[in-house]
């Protein structure tokens, strides 16, 4: 079955480039992004892995880790670091999952289920849908996901923005419309009452139209 937002992300055991590790375990408290990719050694996915290295702080500053999967071993993807570094210039120090036997990116529905138990033989465009990006919550369910084609390097300031709406949204009541960027006014969220909303913002909001209430946010 396909997963969907607000299932519980599938928990699971698998080796990684940090060890052996628990999802929702390593996950604990905070907030994670599990990012996919087809296979090892490809040009995209390479830019990609260097991307998420350079954005480590402000991932890390959202309380949120970071963790890759590749239906490769683990001792590929010691050898791709290698050359994700040289490309780019920056260390993915961050996991990176191995899944040969394709357990995980079948858990994840991003391969059927009669896809086989191994990745060898298998090509990039075999594996084209292990392209998704999950947001995960401490509450370890799935607060966004989006796939790529493999042939669309993925906009990660993007994602970091998805993230900061996810968050504000577990924080307050509120939701983030178009194209919203940090410290831009946020939407009260239907489910709050005026007279509610009034309590919490007691100077008001704007509204263009009764269904759209529009304040400063929170916190900013």
């Amino acid at each position: 079955m396909a997963l969907r937002l607000n299932d519980t992300a599938p928990d699971f055991t698998a080796d990684t480039t940090e060890g052996e590790i628990s999802f929702h375990d390593w996950i604990g408290d905070g907030w994670a992004l599990l990012f996919s990719h087809p296979k090892d050694f490809t040009p995209v996915c390479t830019t990609e892995l260097g991307a998420v290295a350079a954005l480590a702080g402000d991932f890390a500053a959202r309380n949120c880790k970071i963790i890759g999967i590749s239906v490769d071993g683990v001792s590929d993807h010691v050898a791709w670091k290698a050359d994700i570094a040289s490309a780019t210039g920056h260390e993915a120090n961050y996991p990176l999952i191995g899944d040969p036997e394709l357990n995980v990116v079948k858990l994840y529905d991003m391969l059927p289920a009669d896809a086989g138990d191994t990745s060898q033989g298998r090509t990039a465009a075999d594996n084209a849908t292990a392209r998704t990006v999950f947001i995960i919550g401490p509450d370890k369910k799935i607060k966004a996901s989006l796939t790529y084609p493999m042939t669309t390097g993925r906009n990660f300031a993007e994602i970091l923005r998805l993230l900061d709406s996810c968050q504000l949204t577990a924080a307050e009541q509120v939701a983030t419309p178009a194209n919203w960027q940090q410290g831009e006014n946020v939407i009260i969220v239907p489910a709050v009452s005026n007279e509610a909303a009034a309590e919490k913002y007691p100077d008001g909001w704007e509204s263009p139209l009764p269904y759209l209430r529009l304040v400063p946010q929170p916190g900013k």
